[in-house]
């Protein structure tokens, strides 16, 4: 009976030992296991976009009176064939060491991919507020680092009909129910958000960035 007890105190200890090196490396890094699937989805999304792009890709006008689409109508156009879950394009954040595939859509299931666009927000381009939502610690935490931005940190989204650079101008802690935020501040711009503070879901961390730059045209497919 004694080495009974004594073995099942061995395993508990090796137990709590691996929770606790667990916790420390989602601490200090992000959880491993939810990494592996945000990978394979990341990976599923890069390909996915490569066709999304071939198929955006504007052919030559044939006639010089037929009027080029304007990167607003591009952006409307583009945002009417994307679904929930769809690829929209290329996040890229020098500063946190970023790049990474948005998707459409914030809902449970759509995030273990990668940053989500809000759906009632804008695409790049359609000239109002663009947010973009991210996890700190689970799924490729591709937000862990978001208060280490700031201000004139470059980003630039990558779409099929172009290129938007931003800079960033700055930041704001939220209540997790103060919804006015996706409403704009009536300007296009980019605003970045995840949890605050981490591991905990109480208050958001919104980094705000201003368009400084687009470059239209086609977007690379690597």
């Amino acid at each position: 009976m004694r080495w009974v007890l004594r073995g099942a105190g061995i395993l508990l200890a090796l137990g709590g030992s691996l929770v606790l090196l667990w916790v420390l490396a989602v601490w200090r890094w992000q959880d491993p296991l939810t990494l592996v699937v945000n990978k394979r989805a990341q990976s599923e999304l890069s390909s996915d976009y490569k066709v999304r792009v071939a198929r955006e890709r504007i052919a030559p006008t044939p006639r010089p009176a037929v009027k080029t689409p304007s990167q607003f109508e591009r952006a409307a156009a583009y945002r009417k064939r994307t679904e929930t879950g769809d690829p929209i394009g290329r996040l890229t954040v020098p500063r946190l060491d970023l790049e990474i595939m948005v998707v459409y859509g914030t809902d449970r299931e759509t995030l273990k991919k990668g940053p989500g666009l809000h759906p009632t927000t804008g695409f790049p381009g359609q000239r109002f507020l663009t947010y973009v939502a991210g996890h700190r610690t689970t799924y490729g935490a591709p937000f862990s680092d978001i208060d280490k931005l700031q201000p004139g940190d470059r980003i630039t989204f990558e779409v099929p009909y172009g290129t938007y650079r931003y800079e960033v101008v700055g930041h704001r802690i939220v209540r997790d129910d103060q919804l006015e935020v996706l409403q704009g501040r009536g300007r296009e711009e980019l605003a970045l958000q995840a949890c605050w503070p981490r591991f905990f879901a109480t208050h958001r961390y919104l980094a705000y960035a201003k368009l400084v730059g687009v470059d239209p045209g086609a977007a690379r497919e690597s």
